[in-house]
């Protein structure tokens, strides 16, 4: 099954924008004139130490947090004021650090739970129960089944959430955000506590969204899932641009393996501190 995603920019051209991004909580400057763009087609990286304001910056751009400066425009349109649902409807989806399904209910009802924003029938459709709003239901329905199949777990379909593998339950996060028929999917820490094994079905998941036509915004602690799967990153370090640029540029430059990737994850990488001071 394919996603079959389309829109009027091309390949290449600038889907998001974020023009200087600021955020405060009390005394604590969460974000500080933040700004990038992600072009379509993109898997655009998200990284940074605890605390650099990534989920901060997340939820700023999907209208969770009105930003004290800045705006984020998405397909031209100025988000920075939106409701959340409104940046869903506009084609902009995400999933979140902490695992946020229903959990009593079965995989297929998370999923068509995400399909919300794309019905017609409403509240008097609903009460009323008339052909329309019986053949959209079952047209749900179905889309549901179709995208726990893409992301590998049809045959959990009528299981309940609570009881899926950790694993499971982030791939069905992912289905009820596609769900919603995104331009941009954005994914806050989708390998977070994930086995390997996992992590590489993660991976080739995510190269398939893309390869549908949607482009991937993903916040990740997995260097090695980042570096290998991006086409650009973005580091954030004290709620500020530390660097931006093609993977390799980005674990190459000092300044992020100072301060944020270490000696230690820099090796794994291939890269030691004494080479770039050299």
């Amino acid at each position: 099954m394919s996603l079959n995603m389309n829109t009027e920019l091309k390949e290449g051209e600038v889907l998001l924008q974020a023009e200087g991004l600021s955020k405060r909580f009390g005394g604590l400057q969460a974000l500080s004139e933040v700004s990038f763009s992600i072009r379509k087609g993109d898997i655009y990286g998200l990284i940074g130490p605890n605390g650099a304001g990534k989920t901060t910056l997340f939820n700023v751009m999907t209208g969770l947090y009105i930003p004290e400066s800045g705006r984020c425009l998405f397909a031209g349109r100025n988000l920075t004021e939106c409701k959340p649902h409104q940046i869903a409807e506009s084609g902009f989806a995400r999933t979140f650090q902490n695992i946020r399904l229903f959990g009593s209910l079965s995989a297929l009802e998370n999923v068509m739970i995400g399909r919300h924003v794309r019905t017609h029938a409403g509240v008097l459709g609903a009460i009323l129960r008339n052909r329309s709003t019986r053949q959209e239901e079952e047209q749900i329905e179905a889309r549901a089944y179709e995208l726990l199949d893409y992301v590998g777990i049809a045959q959990h379909a009528n299981e309940i959430a609570r009881s899926l593998s950790y694993g499971d339950q982030r791939r069905l996060e992912i289905a009820r955000a596609l769900a919603t028929d995104p331009m941009l999917l954005a994914l806050d820490e989708p390998a977070a506590g994930m086995n390997p094994s996992e992590t590489v079905v993660l991976r080739q998941l995510i190269e398939k969204i893309r390869g549908d036509g949607i482009t991937v915004l993903l916040i990740e602690h997995d260097m090695k899932l980042v570096m290998g799967l991006c086409d650009r990153v973005l580091v954030l370090e004290y709620g500020k641009v530390l660097a931006e640029g093609k993977p390799t540029e980005v674990q190459h430059n000092p300044r992020v393996i100072e301060a944020y990737l270490g000696a230690g994850a820099a090796k794994e990488l291939g890269i030691t501190v004494e080479e770039e001071q050299a």
